[in-house]
């Protein structure tokens, strides 16, 4: 408490005495025991009353003892069951629930992972995949700033993600792997990768390569074969030894039919192989008949050149290249897209070129553009010439309807920066974008397409796109939400198919751990996204004849069915609009493969290394007797005991108003009582 406040008080008490003795012993003129109560009460009340007007402020401590966490993180995925340790799992599960010691000294959470972290002790071990290192990421973001030791209760087979056993880096929490499964080592031979480009091109040969790695100690003769269908297309003896324990094969397979072809690769088993299911591994490669080429016309040089031209290219049905106005008239017929980036003065020939080709073009304009030759170039828009400059951000039009468009949080992109003005345009056109300014969204698109004369063309108002390919990255660890945002915009413009109201997009195979997801647009006759549409998917099993229905859900701007739990096999299905004779087919290929199948053992190197790194134990399943009474006496892990002091107003004190009418009401009593008022 402050001296000033101190001070008031004292005098506060003061006057307040000397007003009751002025009133009682002075005024009223009153003796004895009755005048020194009543002096007594009046002085109370006084008191309690000027201490409430100068209403000092006291600290007030409260202690109590903050548990530490115990975090239990449990895998979810296949391999657990594939490795008998499920059973196990569940009654360590139970006696950690059970355990009355644990429960008293920690604060318990339980979580389950595989390709997402769940906070839930529920578990099936009927996940597709695991992800260890989005374990510790998700944990750090809760529980960095606490004390909260760590169970990871896994067979350490990661499937997916980053590798994890260096993430005590970010996770600042020590970690007990309980290990599921053993150290016994079994003899076997499997085929640990295989790489081959998802596309090919009709008439040409495309690359595989096959890993194939051995454990064991003997030398041993195998063979690897490929094989579509009932034909060996390839075939390859191999020898492993206790030295020579992998070996990698390079070949290639002509494509010679447009379409999906499935492949199975085997290393053909030894006879004392406990697993077999890890010597296989199915591929498709889709062929193709065409590849689209997309120039990309520029007299400048800016980043945003390399980011369109790597955003195209990461579809293998694409190639970009980069050129000046010159170099693509020398070559203008191998091109099926045009982008003309920032026209300037000598874009005349190129713009009559296209024209002349008929060739869809993207025009992105910025701070070089030459406006004013633009505007003579074409008929189709117009810009108010300012030689001013304006950064724009984009806003997404939900309701684009000419192809899907997901929201990549377009909100928080970098601006793009462009002629200060208004567009306006003289043909009809969709805008995909609206601009903002300094967080107004104003009726003027950023990104815009249109249709006109059976072609077809975007434009987009502001230079910067390679900012925003590198904020997807920063938001999503990569570069996809963005290429496939691109990738879109130049699907709809390298065609010049008629517009139809149902539009579906799928792959055509889908590997066995693939999330199988189909996503679908319906549109009104005016072309408007219906977003009150039922739709359905019926999938018919070639092989089985099973038929299957399903409902599409709506999201965003478009609907999506997650076909993820379908048996591997060929498949036809058709996308049908209730109410409406609207429907659209097609065909695709799930292949055979279980990742978490390919384990014999835990990997307990892996699991005893993270422990070591966040000053750790591990533990193996069958033998984890110690570990609560571990956790127990880890003077790291005590309880301790916590203080918070809140600064607390006397006025807030309901005590003192009690004592004030208590002192009144005694004062006013004993005054009736002698005839005194």
């Amino acid at each position: 408490m402050q001296t000033q406040t101190i001070t008031f008080i004292i005098l506060a008490g003061i006057i307040a005495l000397l007003l009751a003795l002025f009133q009682y012993a002075y005024k009223a003129k009153l003796k004895g025991k009755r005048a020194w109560i009543l002096t007594a009460l009046r002085f109370v009340s006084y008191f309690s009353i000027f201490v409430l007007l100068i209403n000092p402020k006291f600290d007030k401590v409260t202690y109590y003892n903050e548990k530490p966490n115990l975090v239990v993180a449990i895998d979810n995925s296949e391999s657990i069951s594939y490795l008998n340790q499920s059973q196990n799992t569940s009654e360590f599960i139970k006696s950690l629930k059970a355990n009355e010691e644990l429960n008293e000294n920690f604060n318990l959470e339980f979580y389950r992972f595989g390709n997402e972290v769940i906070s839930t002790d529920s578990l099936s071990f009927d996940e597709k995949q695991s992800n260890l290192a989005l374990v510790f990421e998700r944990l750090s973001e809760v529980y960095n700033n606490s004390i909260s030791p760590t169970l990871i209760i896994s067979d350490g087979n990661q499937t997916y993600g980053n590798d994890y056993a260096y993430m005590n880096k970010r996770y600042k929490q020590s970690i007990f792997p309980v290990i599921l499964g053993d150290t016994t080592t079994y003899t076997d031979i499997k085929v640990q990768q295989l790489n081959v480009n998802r596309y090919a091109y009709l008439k040409n040969k495309f690359p595989v390569e096959v890993i194939a790695t051995y454990n064991g100690n003997a030398t041993v003769n195998t063979q690897l074969r490929v094989s579509a269908g009932n034909s060996t297309v390839f075939s390859k003896p191999l020898t492993f030894s206790k030295t020579q324990t992998s070996q990698i094969v390079n070949f290639t397979l002509p494509a010679n039919r447009v379409g999906v072809t499935s492949y199975r690769a085997q290393v053909v088993p030894l006879d004392n192989e406990k697993n077999t299911v890890n010597n296989v591994k199915n591929f498709a490669v889709e062929v193709i008949d065409q590849k689209t080429k997309v120039a990309i016309v520029s007299n400048i040089l800016h980043p945003d050149l390399g980011a369109l031209k790597k955003s195209i290219e990461s579809n293998e049905q694409r190639n970009a290249d980069i050129l000046t106005t010159q170099e693509f008239l020398n070559k203008s017929n191998d091109y099926q897209l045009v982008i003309v980036y920032q026209p300037t003065n000598n874009f005349r020939t190129l713009f009559n070129e296209i024209d002349k080709l008929k060739l869809n073009k993207i025009v992105i304009t910025g701070t070089k553009t030459n406006w004013a030759l633009l505007n003579k170039l074409q008929s189709n828009y117009k810009q108010e010439l300012t030689n001013q400059d304006e950064e724009y951000q984009p806003s997404l039009n939900q309701n684009y309807g000419t192809f899907t468009v997901d929201n990549l949080n377009f909100g928080e992109f970098p601006p793009l920066k462009g002629e200060f003005g208004e567009t306006s345009f003289t043909v009809p056109f969709e805008t995909i974008l609206y601009k903002t300014i300094n967080g107004t969204q104003i009726d003027e698109p950023l990104f815009a397409t249109f249709e006109i004369n059976d072609r077809r063309e975007a434009l987009v108002l502001g230079e910067g796109l390679w900012r925003w390919r590198a904020q997807a990255y920063l938001n999503e660890n990569s570069f996809n939400a963005f290429d496939n945002f691109m990738g879109k915009l130049v699907q709809y413009l390298s065609t010049n198919k008629r517009r139809t109201r149902l539009n579906v997009n799928y792959e055509s195979f889908y590997n066995g751990n693939d999330n199988v997801r189909i996503t679908s647009q319906f549109f009104n006759k005016n072309y408007e996204f219906e977003d009150n549409a039922n739709l359905n998917i019926t999938l018919k099993n070639k092989e089985t004849d099973d038929v299957k229905s399903f409902p599409f859900v709506l999201k965003n701007t478009s609907y999506e069915v997650d076909l993820s739990g379908l048996e591997a096999g060929d498949y036809s299905f058709t996308v049908k609009v209730n109410n409406e004779n609207i429907s659209k087919s097609g065909e695709l290929k799930i292949l055979d493969y279980n990742v978490e199948q390919q384990f014999l053992n835990a990997n307990v190197t892996k699991l005893r290394t993270l422990a070591t790194n966040s000053e750790g134990t591990s533990y193996f399943i069958d033998n984890t007797s110690a570990l609560a009474n571990d956790l127990i006496n880890d003077s790291r892990f005590a309880t301790i005991q916590k203080s918070t002091k809140k600064v607390v107003p006397l006025i807030d004190w309901k005590y003192l108003l009690g004592l004030i009418a208590l002192s009144l009401a005694a004062e006013w009593f004993i005054r009736k009582y002698n005839g005194l008022i």
